[in-house]
């Protein structure tokens, strides 16, 4: 079956909310909402009116953001068993909403109708016919929400499709079909939408949860049955495993089946849009999302890198420019000369073949001894560098020392003495700091800054710490991932050991040279 036009419904306001460890701000839900609004979806729900103080205020709110596109909706529950439309706050609050839609979820399944409504079967029928005709009354747009449809029509189809005959009999604009377990697998899913396709005119959406791993695939059977409307969340965040996620809906509805849910500009902003709203959810980013995951397009094995050089299609099944991310090319132990060659130009770094073999020779060695190169690009650019005849380091260790010692009234001191060969002149240089790495950071900046006053800018930003063989314990070997910034321009650099002092030395001693080997500014 051929659907030509697809709205898109997204729910990550009020579903995604629900994501455990995740908490939208109001100021973080309205600026979602005008992303969104920008990225093209037709719908966004806003929240439940009628279950917080943030979401009511979140409405009188957004009625005052300009809004090219999408229409804002209102979620809540059908009235009542045994209680009057017109006297149930809760459906009250859904019109005082202020919204031009309002998204009304009931009972499907008989198991929720006798063990959590508490009612009759007839009761439930009532209670959905009564609130959409009410709510269309009110000149509302009305979305029914049929909640565990697909366990409901498992359990007695006749019973499931009296439910959402009495939505679409009351006046319901869309009737949405619930995999609210997440149970059911795409092959059901679409011959049940199939099925109330044939016997339904009203248009059908489709609302996925994720918990068999399926959300999405359950998205676009629907979709390929008769569904026109798809809701889900941006990065599928929600509750237990999630929700399907829009930032693959989307560009499989539009790149792989051809449907124009967004315009093309529009699906370029597909990464951005994931990534913002993992910042306003202050939570990690997930770099293996499929299309917009920072290693969603990352060629690490050589074979695949060098066949990627010949024909960039070979191992993309998409131009990752198409949803705004890009191609990356991981160095590593598993690296073939391709790899080096392709990040060689990358970087910006004239190497000869002959560097590039001895340059992965060594990262090969390095690897096997804990380091780890795949996030420390000004790492592997040094390596390359220093392959070059000629190349002379800004400085070269001669010694250092660290000590840490519990002094009377001071506590804990962290001290740091560097000796350093710079420009052949030898520097002997001390530092505190309160623990021995940043003592150590201290004094080498004290040792190099006379000599390298470029360097007075640059700021240590993240430090990072892994334990790579636990079973070691305490004589384990670490590796230090260390994130350096001047400006807006940033870099990472690795050092590994079994000794934390020199792995981090090792990462501390690569930033600051990878500074003076791109020139003064790195500003950029």
């Amino acid at each position: 079956m051929r659907t030509s036009q697809v709205l898109l419904y997204d729910t990550t306001l009020r579903d995604g909310a629900q994501h455990e460890g995740i908490s939208f701000s109001l100021e973080d839900k309205l600026k979602i909402t005008q992303k969104l609004d920008r990225f093209g979806i037709h719908y966004i729900e806003g929240g439940w009116p009628g279950s917080n103080p943030k979401d009511a205020e979140y409405f009188e709110r957004v009625k005052d953001l300009e809004l090219t596109q999408a229409k804002v909706a209102a979620f809540g529950s059908t009235r009542r068993a045994d209680k009057a439309v017109e006297d149930d706050p809760q459906v009250q609050a859904l019109l005082d909403a202020g919204t031009p839609v309002v998204t009304v979820v009931g009972k499907s399944w008989t198991l929720h109708v006798h063990d959590v409504l508490r009612t009759t079967l007839e009761e439930n029928l009532r209670m959905i016919s009564d609130t959409i005709a009410y709510l269309k009354a009110a000149g509302k747009e009305v979305v029914y929400d049929a909640e565990h449809f697909f366990d409901g029509y498992n359990a007695d189809p006749e019973y499931a499709f009296a439910t959402v005959q009495a939505a679409q009999d009351a006046g319901a604009d869309w009737i949405v079909l619930a995999d609210t377990n997440g149970s059911n697998m795409y092959w059901w899913i679409g011959e049940v939408v199939a099925e109330m396709h044939r016997r339904l005119h009203v248009p059908l959406g489709i609302h996925a949860h994720n918990d068999s791993e399926l959300a999405v695939a359950n998205s676009l059977a629907a979709v390929r049955a008769g569904a026109t409307q798809v809701q889900g969340t941006i990065n599928g965040i929600g509750e237990r495993v999630g929700n399907a996620n829009l930032c693959s809906i989307i560009p499989n509805l539009k790149l792989k089946m051809g449907i124009d849910c967004v315009s093309d500009e529009q699906l370029r902003m597909l990464t951005e849009v994931s990534r913002f709203v993992s910042e306003a959810a202050n939570v990690a980013h997930n770099p293996q999302l499929p299309y917009v995951g920072e290693t969603a397009f990352a060629h690490k094995g050589g074979i695949h890198v060098s066949a990627i050089l010949r024909n960039v299609d070979s191992y993309q099944h998409i131009d990752p420019a198409l949803v705004g991310n890009e191609k990356r090319v991981l160095v590593s132990e598993l690296s073939g000369r391709g790899n080096l060659r392709y990040k060689a130009r990358e970087l910006g770094v004239e190497v000869t073949e002959e560097q590039i073999k001895a340059a992965l020779a060594k990262i090969k060695e390095l690897e096997n001894k804990g380091f780890f190169f795949e996030g420390a690009d000004a790492s592997v650019e040094l390596l390359l560098e220093r392959e070059k005849p000629g190349y002379r380091p800004p400085f070269e260790l001669v010694d250092f020392t660290t000590v840490v010692e519990h002094r009377q009234k001071r506590g804990l001191l962290a001290e740091a003495t560097v000796k350093l060969r710079v420009n052949g002149e030898i520097v002997h240089t001390a530092a505190e700091g309160n623990g021995p790495v940043n003592a150590l950071d201290k004094a080498l900046r004290k040792a190099v800054l006379p000599h390298y006053p470029q360097l007075e800018d640059i700021q240590l930003t993240d430090y990072k710490v892994r334990i790579l063989d636990a079973d070691a314990a305490t004589a384990a070997t670490t590796r230090v991932m260390i994130t350096t910034r001047n400006g807006r321009r940033s870099w990472i650099t690795v050092g590994s050991s079994a000794n934390i002092i020199e792995a981090s030395w090792q990462a501390l001693v690569d930033g600051l040279e990878y500074a003076l080997s791109r020139g003064t500014s790195m500003s950029g």
